[in-house]
């Protein structure tokens, strides 16, 4: 097993490859152009380490890891039009660069590019990376269309605000892990194992994205703190604020998110008070650390090395100890 820095620098040279110059330019450069903008590589990195868990060459999984990537960035392009979005990781989004039309149609062909990415595979190997894709890119779509529904509903459950972080988030990074392991070509259970294993750590990392948001160190948070509550997101710590505050606090809360301030400081405050002073930050600090152990209880059935099972639960306990 290599560092995660290891396997980036490597998945980054591998990406380099990818991103040359195709024609017509006015629809690879913008693919070219968003996958290059940075980002951590969690995802593809995932799949790599999951390869050589299961005693494979990571660079064997080097198309698996640039599939999930390009999936990753497809969908963020896509997402980004649909939010009307001007930045993403700090410059300016594709259909903000270029336009709308090139924005969705570049998009498309990311789609493309990721599947055609398993056609280096043989045919076994192809059929079980394509299947577990297919299904992963429809549950992103279905998490992403909850998102977009929750916008406008005010009856929100907990269950619900679950399964589409589950399906928007958590499923392409069990994914990305299953499709290591897929490459490596470890047993069934191994398989849906390493997928349980990524799953419930991205259902945490995405709870404690909403955390950090909130309260979160405006110095190393990569984002607005406060963003979600000035764009008035449903999120676990605000269904938790409802569940648990008395019918004052509750009303408040309501209304202060029905409202569009235009300096907002005020409202963020108040709106950090209101979760903290109701218990949904502790409540929300807990459910992130119950989906932790549960992705690392996982790890004891794994027929992995313990030196490895250690290395994936060190990954998982970085990962929910960052302040960014």
């Amino acid at each position: 097993m290599q560092t995660v820095q290891y396997y980036q620098e490597q998945f980054i040279a591998y990406l380099e490859e990818f991103t040359k110059q195709r024609e017509p330019e006015n629809l690879y450069n913008p693919v070219n152009y968003i996958l290059k903008l940075g980002g951590k590589r969690l995802r593809p990195v995932l799949t790599l380490m999951a390869a050589e868990v299961f005693n494979c060459e990571y660079q064997k999984a080097l198309d698996a890891a640039l599939s999930v990537e390009v999936f990753h960035n497809f969908s963020l392009v896509h997402d980004d039009i649909m939010d009307d979005a001007p930045l993403r990781r700090g410059q300016e989004t594709v259909h903000e660069k270029w336009d709308i039309n090139t924005g969705i149609l570049s998009g498309d062909a990311m789609l493309i590019l990721a599947y055609q990415l398993f056609e280096n595979y043989e045919a076994t190997t192809f059929q079980a990376l394509a299947k577990l894709f297919s299904k992963t890119a429809l549950e992103v779509c279905e998490g992403q269309q909850y998102d977009i529904d929750f916008e406008t509903r005010d009856d929100v459950t907990i269950p619900e605000y679950l399964k589409m972080i589950e399906y928007k988030t958590a499923v392409l990074v069990g994914a990305a892990m299953q499709m290591g392991a897929i490459v490596a070509q470890s047993s069934k259970e191994d398989q849906e194992g390493i997928y349980a294993f990524g799953k419930n750590l991205g259902i945490a990392f995405q709870l404690q994205d909403d955390y950090l948001d909130a309260f979160g160190d405006p110095k190393t948070f990569g984002k607005q703190v406060g963003g979600d509550i000035i764009e008035n997101k449903k999120t676990f710590l605000y269904l938790k604020t409802l569940e648990f505050s008395n019918a004052n606090d509750k009303l408040q809360l309501q209304h202060l998110f029905s409202i569009n301030p235009t300096d907002a400081k005020d409202k963020i405050e108040t709106v950090k008070q209101l979760f903290e002073s109701s218990g949904a930050s502790e409540a929300t600090k807990q459910e992130i650390k119950k989906y932790t152990e549960k992705a690392f209880s996982v790890l004891e059935h794994l027929n992995i090395s313990n030196e490895n099972k250690a290395i994936l639960k060190a990954f998982g306990e970085q990962l929910m100890n960052r302040n960014v």
